[in-house]
């Protein structure tokens, strides 16, 4: 039995305003085609949650049961993952209270652990027998293996150039793997296309309600382990953006429970030059992104031309007065040698650009030197073999 105050799913989108039954299978909303987000009794869950309860409870992200989904949870022990002081970097950077969040010791090496394992418990709980979903890589490696673990199906389609590594790692879980021409918008398509004919329930980013409530943990980490707040500055490597809308999700919902004030962390949002929606958005004060043409980066999770929660990406970044920023391919895997060598964390490509976009936010005077910086790196480098040997090479 479960804890959780879950009482239905409501549209995102401004105006529309639509809810939806979390006893029903669940895509987009139906009368916008807006992303659906979960939403909880918090007056009934402040009565369970606190600081030193949570404490008490299990070691990985379902400690926070009361916001989670009213599942019986589908883990392999997600979540609170390290939060690790980077002094030498943050010397070389001219900041004194750098650290990084490192999302890489999660099962199967990356941060979509979390919004998986969500996905696949309410998906089990609802009867579903198959998922499938696009990927750029790490999202496809944490669908197989949170299905395997349910007893579930899975079939994924991603890129023909995906890291190989990350390719096995699905066939391993036994998933449907799909190998395609193009781009993760490519990749969409054929599942979209695919999916009702086959009974398949699709978990692609923001079409499923839930695994935006898996990533949102990483923000409720963050108040855990900042106890007398949060962080000031906040950088996370977007490609989909779930992690980010996550995160201003957990602070809305602290704050709604008393559990923080007003204050939140400036979010930043770190893309590759060869793919810059978001920062494009951003630099023209738009309210949503353009398709990017001909997208192109060594960052896999960053390829992605138009995140379907675009117009929340930008909605949370100016709310918080950060900044969207873009790096070279050559700048981010030059920051990931560089975090490497001076704190022993082998980073993805996608972390190199979150490095790199603080290193360029610093030189700005828009991150000051006293600020506490979060960096997340959202998986492990083990599994970009093919990055890495040209960087080193």
């Amino acid at each position: 039995m479960t804890a959780s105050t879950l009482t239905h799913l409501e549209c995102s989108r401004p105006g529309c305003g639509h809810t939806f039954d979390i006893r029903q299978p669940q895509n987009l909303c139906r009368a916008c085609g807006g992303p659906l987000l979960a939403r909880y009794d918090l007056a009934k869950a402040r009565r369970t949650f606190t600081r030193d309860a949570v404490r008490t409870r299990t070691s990985s992200m379902w400690r926070y049961e009361e916001v989670m989904p009213a599942a019986p949870p589908v883990t392999l022990g997600e979540g609170m993952t390290p939060l690790l002081r980077a002094p030498r970097l943050g010397e070389r950077l001219g900041l004194e209270r750098l650290y990084i969040k490192d999302e890489g010791q999660n099962p199967t090496n990356s941060f979509k652990a979390r919004g998986l394992s969500a996905a696949v418990s309410m998906a089990k709980a609802l009867g579903i027998e198959t998922i499938a979903l696009p990927t750029a890589g790490n999202a496809g490696g944490a669908a197989a293996a949170y299905a395997a673990h349910a007893g579930m199906q899975c079939v994924i389609a991603m890129p023909a150039d995906t890291p190989g590594a990350i390719v096995l790692e699905c066939r391993a879980f036994g998933a449907e793997v799909h190998l395609i021409d193009g781009l993760i918008s490519d990749c969409g398509a054929f599942i979209a296309k695919n999916a009702p004919a086959n009974g398949w329930y699709e978990v692609s980013t923001l079409k499923e309600p839930y695994r935006i409530e898996g990533k949102k943990t990483m923000g409720y980490e963050l108040w855990e382990e900042f106890e007398e707040g949060l962080p000031d500055v906040i950088v996370y490597p977007t490609g989909g953006g779930v992690g980010l809308i996550g995160m201003w999700k957990a602070f809305e919902e602290l704050e709604a429970m008393g559990l923080t004030g007003s204050a939140r962390p400036r979010m930043i949002a770190a893309q590759a030059e060869g793919c810059a929606p978001i920062v494009r958005a951003f630099e023209q004060h738009q309210s949503a992104s353009v398709k990017w043409e001909n997208a192109v980066t060594v960052a896999a999770g960053l390829r992605v031309p138009k995140p379907l929660g675009d117009f929340l990406i930008l909605s949370d970044v100016y709310a918080s007065g950060g900044e969207a920023v873009a790096v070279s391919d050559a700048e981010l895997m030059a920051a990931c040698v560089e975090m490497a060598r001076l704190e022993g964390v082998l980073g993805a490509p996608e972390g190199g650009a979150g490095l790199a976009a603080i290193s360029t936010l610093v030189a700005a005077g828009k991150i000051r030197r006293d600020e506490s910086v979060v960096l997340f790196n959202t998986g492990g480098g083990y599994k970009y073999a093919e990055a890495w040997r040209a960087a080193l090479s």
